[in-house]
């Protein structure tokens, strides 16, 4: 798997690796999207690649219960290339019978999955396996590598924490068609206090200004897309749905924080969010095209 070096703020994990299964100045938000599209020329040089965000809520439904199978059935319904996953547990705990929920996955949707925890800890027993949390891309396109990077973070599991490094930014590069693109995973901070989103999107914007071609975001921003705090990202992306539908909570949803966003080199032909209850958010899907290849 091909490695390339990163800026001192980005952490690639040794022993995160890919799994494969047997089987396989500044624009406003939504600027250039679904209605009038991004990039030039003829749609015959470009390549179609469709993608979906989804937080699956650790794979349990708006109804509290944990059901990896149907979040399975969830994902598979999007029919998506490349799917950014967040609140993923690798053997975390009880809440998903500590289940590595990202080969599980994988395994059941014959995807290649990358992991990319936001915590390690010890196990929860002497000899057991590690317990992870985080983010996950699964991909049906070749992967040609992958990167686990730090942005700052307010922990959860420390008392009274700080704002500090802490990995959790994903990024793969997936080969489609002989295009090369970089999708990342993000989950940002979800407190009132705007501040720490603030510094993840600064963060953020430093990882994707260390690579070339076209760039795909997907996260839960736990925010809306006129959020102060998102606002400096919409000079080097644009949201892929400005007009789409609310994502947040899946039933009655009333706020739109399940993003898809994209370079300025990526056209959005279509997007929509997907109904189900499978988690307590709703999963985003966008049609793109890319510019052929991009490298």
């Amino acid at each position: 798997m091909d490695r390339k070096p990163r800026r001192a703020a980005s952490r690639v994990l040794a022993a995160v690796v890919l799994a494969f299964t047997a089987a396989l100045g500044a624009a406003p938000p939504g600027a250039g999207a679904a209605d009038g599209g991004t990039g030039a020329g003829p749609a015959a040089s470009r390549v179609p690649l469709r993608v979906a965000t989804y937080n699956i809520h650790a794979g349990a439904g708006q109804d509290g219960v944990f059901d990896l199978d149907r979040t399975a059935a969830a994902i598979r319904d999007l029919d998506a290339d490349v799917v950014g996953l967040q609140e993923v547990d690798v053997h975390w705990g009880a809440r998903s019978r500590f289940t590595d929920e990202a080969r599980e996955l994988a395994g059941k949707l014959g995807m290649r999955v990358f992991f990319a925890p936001v915590y390690d800890l010890p196990p929860a027993t002497p000899g057991g396996e590690r317990r992870q949390y985080g983010v996950a891309l699964l991909s049906r396109r070749p992967v040609r590598g992958a990167w686990n990077h730090e942005i700052t973070r307010l922990s959860t599991q420390t008392p009274d924490p700080v704002p500090a490094p802490a990995p959790g930014f994903a990024e793969v590069a997936v080969r489609v068609r002989g295009t090369l693109v970089h999708v990342y995973a993000t989950h940002l901070d979800y407190r009132t206090d705007p501040s720490v989103r603030r510094a993840q999107v600064d963060d953020m914007l430093g990882v994707l200004a260390a690579d070339s071609g076209p760039k795909v975001l997907l996260g839960d921003f736990n925010a809306e897309p006129d959020a102060p705090e998102l606002a400096r990202l919409w000079g080097s992306l644009a949201d892929a749905a400005p007009s789409g539908g609310k994502t947040y909570p899946a039933v009655d949803p009333v706020k739109r924080i399940d993003l898809v966003t994209v370079s300025p080199d990526v056209t959005v032909t279509a997007t929509h969010e997907s109904g189900t209850t499978a988690s307590d958010h709703r999963p985003v899907v966008a049609d793109l095209l890319l510019h052929r290849g991009a490298r």
